[in-house]
């Protein structure tokens, strides 16, 4: 082992070090100080009911499924129109200006708006126009307006990892001879998608949160549950318990996608 190596080493041992012992610090203030404030007793008795937590918890692991099915339904749709909407932005053949124009409106629009606006505005707007059933349910406009807004930011995504392919990779398949589809198809998008796949597994996370949203156009899906929940036992403890178990997902993922991003940023160096 070289100097160097046994050097940096040890500046790793003392990092560890001192980010273990002000992280057990810190813990062990928040442990002892929160306790102490005088409203702790009413907090805890209405946040963090241990009866009222067992008590609702399989119940919100059910209602969480339903968040689960409108996530897997919705990430295909996300990234199908995300990505006709980033070939529609770069596309430079003068004669297609208009579908750029389009591409920058839509993402424009749909990245401008909330989510939670969105969702108002199509899951009661559309079905106020009189459909019939199925297609006045709250399941497919709620799953529209997800699917409205994250394609636009998936798009933008999408664009910039096309963008950071090198225009001499272009030149020389169109020199061998592969149209500007086939150049596309299998030079630029392969690589593109790679680079991008941790930005996209962050959009994920955003998503799988935001799923809870459909609840306020009528789904009962966790954050619905844990609202009736709220009202039948008069204890916030159910949406502790449906925070717990988002973050059982969302943990896991978000690691996941710093780890992609560490080994893409390691792969560059």
């Amino acid at each position: 082992m070289t100097r160097r190596a046994v050097y940096e080493a040890r500046q790793r041992r003392r990092a560890n070090m001192i980010a273990g012992v002000s992280t057990v610090i810190v813990l062990a203030l928040v442990i002892l100080l929160v306790p102490l404030a005088p409203g702790w007793e009413a907090v805890r008795a209405s946040f963090f009911n241990g009866e009222v937590f067992v008590r609702v918890f399989p119940d919100l692991l059910r209602a969480f499924m339903l968040d689960v099915a409108i996530f897997a339904w919705s990430v295909p749709m996300i990234f199908a129109l995300g990505l006709a909407i980033a070939l529609a932005r770069g596309n430079s053949n003068p004669a297609l200006f208009p579908l750029r124009i389009f591409g920058a409106v839509y993402v424009d629009l749909f990245r401008g708006i909330p989510v939670v606006l969105l969702v108002y505005l199509v899951g009661f707007g559309i079905p106020g126009l009189g459909l019939p059933r199925p297609w006045n349910s709250p399941y497919i406009w709620g799953t529209v307006a997800l699917v409205l807004t994250y394609s636009a930011y998936v798009a933008e995504v999408l664009r910039s990892g096309i963008e950071s392919i090198h225009a001499s990779q272009r030149n020389a398949a169109i020199c061998l001879g592969l149209s500007e589809r086939d150049t596309m198809r299998y030079i630029i998008l392969p690589q593109a998608i790679r680079r991008v796949v941790p930005a996209n597994m962050n959009m994920l996370v955003a998503l799988q949160k935001d799923v809870a949203l459909l609840s306020f156009i009528g789904p009962v899906e966790i954050l619905r549950q844990a609202g009736i929940f709220k009202s039948l036992l008069a204890n916030f403890t159910p949406y502790v318990a449906a925070a717990v178990i988002f973050l059982c997902v969302t943990v896991p993922a978000t690691r996941y996608a710093d780890y992609l991003l560490n080994r893409d940023r390691d792969a560059r160096s």
